[in-house]
């Protein structure tokens, strides 16, 4: 059962499902990135395989409706993946993570993404929410939901563990939007 669309676009991005091609250029781009990582849940990709992993597992949550991972890409240079924008859906709500690489941080791609999807989402009648977390010390994140206009919401204490930091749970933010 789709529930997202497959595909969507803003003034500057293409955002688009992923596909078994993308795993080199993605791995180039940001997955083997330490710095890029930092804050997610997974640790640096120390293979392409790895990679490979990952976007099938994503292809499989589109294919069961879990899941929708979108790889983002400039208009500019539309087969020349630069992040990534994933929602997943649970009865009315909509969460958010997301991934760019870094040569585009600092230009305003990921809150014009983040924002474009968040506002479809809102306008259909089954979703109410839209959120996101955050670690507490990921001050960019702060400022992308913040920008794409979420409202922080509160703090949530030993939430989540984000390995590249601690093995222990991590404080996050919470945001969201509602309609």
């Amino acid at each position: 059962m789709q529930t997202l669309p497959h595909s969507f676009e803003t003034d500057r991005i293409i955002a688009r499902l992923p596909r078994a091609s993308d795993a080199a250029l993605l791995f180039a781009s940001y997955t083997s990135d330490p710095t890029v990582v930092r804050y997610l849940l997974w640790t640096p990709h120390q293979s392409i395989d790895e990679t490979e992993r990952f976007i099938d597992d994503c292809i499989a949550g589109v294919e069961a409706g879990t899941r929708f991972p979108y790889v983002l890409a400039t208009k500019e240079k539309p087969d020349d993946p630069i992040g990534m924008l994933e929602a997943r859906v649970s009865q009315h709500t909509v969460d958010m993570g997301y991934v760019l690489a870094p040569r585009y941080w600092g230009q305003g791609l990921m809150p014009e993404a983040v924002r474009s999807l968040s506002e479809w989402a809102l306008t259909q009648e089954r979703f109410f929410r839209v959120q996101a977390f955050c670690d507490v010390e990921n001050k960019a994140s702060q400022r992308t939901l913040e920008k794409a206009g979420f409202v922080r919401e509160g703090r949530l204490e030993r939430y989540v563990v984000h390995p590249n930091q601690s093995p222990e749970p991590r404080a996050c933010f919470m945001y969201g939007c509602c309609r």
